[in-house]
């Protein structure tokens, strides 16, 4: 008789076969899996079945770490080869950060939500810390400095509780929705204003209400919804740019927009306070959490030049400078205090519009920074396609 045989030992896995059920693995803030993020580090698998794996966290701290342990082993577990996990933690470097920053703001983009902005207008949030350092006159300014290129430029006024753009700007008219071929409901209509050859097209919930000084009094989510309905509902059209005035800080609406539109580049505006630009920061870091791209700041306020020539820093010195470095981004400009800036606003003509002042060029010189900055419509073919099309003209199947 045949002494009995034993259960059959299944192998362990491999470093490949670990990695692929590692795919599994979502980080639940950035969106993608943590090999492709570059987050699951070594892996080595013992002949008795333990899988030994190197986990890197953008942050020490990480307050995710607990899910993604249980993550982890929950997926290495169903492997009926592996008998024990073993993690190894440890944190990225600034390098490693911003690599898997960059991964994840293409992940977010690729799969984003259809709006009606189009996707090759550039869209530009102007945000703040905290409110009172002239967010809202910056994005008027800078909008009708962009159209007087020749631009078409979108304004969204997404500060709900404190819309201005329709005084800012001139444009008190009522929006308004009618049927646009090729959609089925009626779309909002932007109320439009030539600017030189180039054009304004301006949505807020100010054209909505009765007057300027009816309270909105609504909810987070309500905010959000009314960002998303001037997203999705608005018929937009052609744009170069789409300028969205955010309301100050670090809420629902800023959140709601990076889901929306992870395309957005910020713009900080700051003032020369110290205090004010450590305020700012939270911005910054809103941005960075949402894996949005800062595009630079500017120092709104900057200082004060009398009639006779001598200048005064009523509100500090250096604090958009120093935003700009700790942060990594462009210092864009430092607009000065001028009555003409508060004047042209409060009559619906910004200063950029016509006026001669230092503050009118200084917005003038940003749009221009803006649109060199921009990659030309006609321009955005994949780099593939200019590839090839480089390689038929050497090959002579192009004419040059």
């Amino acid at each position: 008789m045949s002494a009995p045989t034993s259960p059959r030992q299944v192998p362990p896995p491999s470093a490949d076969d670990v990695r692929n059920l590692l795919r599994a693995v979502i980080d639940p803030e950035l969106g993608a899996n943590i090999v492709d993020l570059g987050m699951a580090t070594d892996v080595a698998v013992s002949a008795d079945g333990v899988v030994a794996i190197g986990v890197k966290l953008t942050i020490k701290g990480c307050p995710l770490r607990a899910q993604i342990k249980n993550d982890i082993e929950s997926r290495l577990e169903t492997h009926p080869g592996v008998s024990k996990v073993k993690i190894e933690w440890g944190e990225m470097t600034s390098d490693e950060r911003s690599a898997v920053m960059t991964k994840a703001r293409w992940n977010a983009r690729e799969n984003a939500t259809d709006t009606a902005v189009p996707v090759t207008a550039r869209v530009l949030a102007i945000a703040s810390g905290k409110g009172g350092v002239g967010k809202s006159s910056v994005t008027a300014n800078l909008a009708v400095a962009l159209a007087a290129q020749g631009r078409t430029v979108g304004v969204l006024d997404a500060d709900i509780w404190g819309f201005s753009m329709p005084r800012m700007l001139g444009m008190a008219d009522r929006l308004a929705a009618r049927k646009v071929e090729g959609f089925e409901k009626p779309k909002i209509i932007p109320n439009e204003r030539r600017v030189g050859s180039g054009l304004l097209k301006v949505v807020s919930t100010g054209m909505l209400v009765d007057d300027e000084g009816t309270a909105l009094m609504w909810r987070g989510l309500m905010l959000t919804k009314a960002v998303e309905q001037f997203l999705n509902d608005v018929h937009w059209g052609d744009l170069d740019f789409l300028l969205i005035d955010m309301p100050p800080g670090t809420g629902d609406v800023q959140m709601g927009l990076a889901r929306m539109l992870p395309r957005t580049d910020l713009i900080i505006v700051t003032t020369p306070a110290v205090s004010a630009q450590k305020v700012a920061i939270r911005a910054a870091d809103m941005a960075q959490r949402s894996f949005l791209r800062i595009a630079g700041v500017v120092e709104n306020m900057s200082h004060f030049t009398c009639e006779h020539g001598s200048t005064y820093a009523l509100f500090g010195e250096g604090g958009g400078a120093a935003l700009a470095r700790e942060i990594g981004a462009e210092l864009l400009g430092q607009v000065p205090i001028e009555n003409a800036v508060a004047h042209g606003s409060d009559n619906g003509e910004p200063v950029a519009l016509a006026g001669q002042s230092a503050a009118a060029e200084v917005f003038r010189d940003i749009a221009k920074k803006i649109i060199g900055s921009t990659v030309p419509a006609n321009d955005m073919a994949g780099c593939s396609a200019r590839l090839l099309e480089s390689v038929e003209v050497v090959l002579g199947k192009k004419p040059n």
